[in-house]
């Protein structure tokens, strides 16, 4: 066998390190390769979290809008109702006020009424007031005004203003009206004014 059939230390070391140089490269780019995947994934990572928050965020401002809107919606709802409400409240009670102002010119005729006529302009005159009188509270009840039941009747906080007592003859009499000062009105479920009396006590 010659010398030129065996390789030489320094050829063997050399074709070691042909060899391993490549694997040592191959390395060093598998550890950058993993590298770049590793913060490629922390990235990903970071990016995620970021997009969860932001998600999280969103909805709760979707929540925020959602209940403020629930609660417009039942605003405006509740307005609706109180608006309708009262609109029928004005429709129903719509002649109160008049009827308030001329309940003053009833108890004025009454009150003529009450004078004594002796000749006949004075009768013909009271006759004309009767006339008035009986148009007034005809129209009145047409629109829903009545008289208070009064005399009487027993002693109602909501219909009667007691202005003075009298003792009671008997006790069927105790805690009723004996005398009508000022006849009162309701006005349909109202009362108008209520009557001035005087109470048994």
């Amino acid at each position: 066998m010659s010398k030129e059939e065996f390789p030489s230390e320094k050829d063997l070391a050399q074709e070691d390190q042909q060899k391993t140089e490549p694997k040592q490269e191959q390395a060093a780019k598998d550890e950058a390769k993993d590298a770049a995947e590793a913060k490629q994934e922390t990235d990903a990572s970071a990016e995620l979290a970021q997009l969860q928050a932001k998600v999280a965020d969103l909805t709760q401002k979707n929540k925020e809008l959602e209940d403020k809107y629930l609660r417009s919606e039942a605003e405006i709802q509740n307005a609706q109702r109180r608006y309708s409400k009262e609109r029928a409240s004005l429709v129903k009670y719509e002649s109160q006020r008049l009827g308030k102002d001329i309940l003053a010119s009833v108890d004025n005729l009454e009150r003529a009424l009450q004078v004594k006529a002796d000749d006949e302009a004075s009768s013909q005159l009271k006759k004309g007031i009767e006339m008035t009188l009986e148009g007034l509270v005809r129209a009145l009840k047409d629109n829903g005004i009545e008289e208070i039941k009064a005399d009487g009747e027993k002693f109602d906080p909501t219909l009667h203003q007691a202005v003075q007592s009298v003792p009671a003859e008997n006790d069927d009499q105790k805690d009723h009206v004996v005398q009508v000062l000022q006849k009162g009105y309701v006005y349909k479920d109202r009362t108008l004014r209520p009557a001035m009396v005087v109470v048994a006590q």
